[in-house]
């Protein structure tokens, strides 16, 4: 296929901050690059329109009657969160290895341990939320290597890092669509775990409440635990005030029921968690398309 010239400007344009940031990075500590990729994001989601702009319509939605400064306050927090996260997941192998920053607690983790133990599959969901890939690092250093679904993003240059990072997390790693959920069907029935962020807007999906306001939900996560005879166990990574340590909660499996019941107890789940720290939950995505 014949590569787009203007597109392929366009992406290299948008993948120069990254790549500057990249190379600075390579001069600092862990920590110092979590810090500049926080305080840079955080100061954009503040300030450019276009971010802020996107924040607010959530915020608006869910809290019509907060103050503009708790609004403000917000968007810088989702910024510096997304910040580091994505500092985080880009130098995942050395993420990785931070172990004592990684609080592990939860019913959840018991259920999983249970599975591994019988040689049965998991599927864990969570979402863009606190520290994601830290439930992950957990898991694998308990002898839980969980593999994830994600999005491919369309800037080339951007993604050969951003895959790379991930890689570091657990394998396998697979693309949404036919083919990888077919690869992720096939890795649960031999016993692997799954990690999904079902907390994206997809077209045709159930339509669940979120935050008290409908919102498109698939009911994949769910459909797989009840044909497959998984546990389905939701998992969040709580950032905590010192930017650096992470609570990873391992909560209660989901009793089995219908998926819509099941991915309504998710939506439910996740909505305590944003309402308690709204600042960690990434309001950049356009969650409530459509409605």
């Amino acid at each position: 296929m014949k590569t787009d010239p203007v597109k392929k400007a366009v992406h290299l344009v948008q993948y120069l901050p990254i790549a500057g940031l990249l190379a600075v990075g390579r001069l600092l500590s862990f920590d110092a690059r979590a810090r500049l990729s926080a305080a840079i994001v955080g100061w954009g989601t503040r300030w450019l329109p276009p971010f802020r702009k996107r924040i607010e319509r959530g915020l608006a939605r869910v809290y019509p009657d907060m103050p503009k400064e708790e609004r403000n306050r917000i968007a810088t927090e989702v910024g510096r969160n997304t910040g580091r996260t994505l500092s985080e997941i880009l130098h995942n192998a050395e993420f990785s290895q931070l172990l004592d920053r990684f609080h592990a607690t939860g019913p959840g983790l018991a259920a999983l341990e249970k599975a591994k133990t019988e040689g049965k599959g998991a599927i864990i969901v969570s979402a863009h939320f606190g520290q994601w890939e830290a439930i992950r690092h957990v898991l694998k250093s308990r002898d839980m290597e969980t593999g994830a679904v994600y999005r491919e993003n369309n800037n080339p240059y951007y993604e050969k890092h951003f895959l790379s990072g991930i890689l570091q997390g657990g394998s396998p790693i697979v693309a949404k669509g036919r083919k990888g959920t077919m690869d992720m069907v096939r890795h649960v029935r031999k016993g692997g775990f799954f990690a999904i962020l079902p907390d994206q807007y997809v077209h045709g999906a159930a339509n669940l409440p979120l935050l008290g306001h409908i919102a498109g939900t698939t009911l994949g996560p769910a459909e797989l635990a009840l044909k497959y005879d998984l546990p389905l166990v939701p998992a969040f990574g709580l950032r905590r005030e010192n930017g650096t340590d992470i609570d990873v909660e391992f909560e209660a499996e989901i009793p089995h029921a219908t998926a819509e019941e099941m991915m309504a107890e998710f939506n439910d789940r996740l909505s305590a968690r944003i309402r308690q720290n709204p600042g960690q939950w990434y309001w950049l995505h356009n969650r409530w398309k459509r409605f």
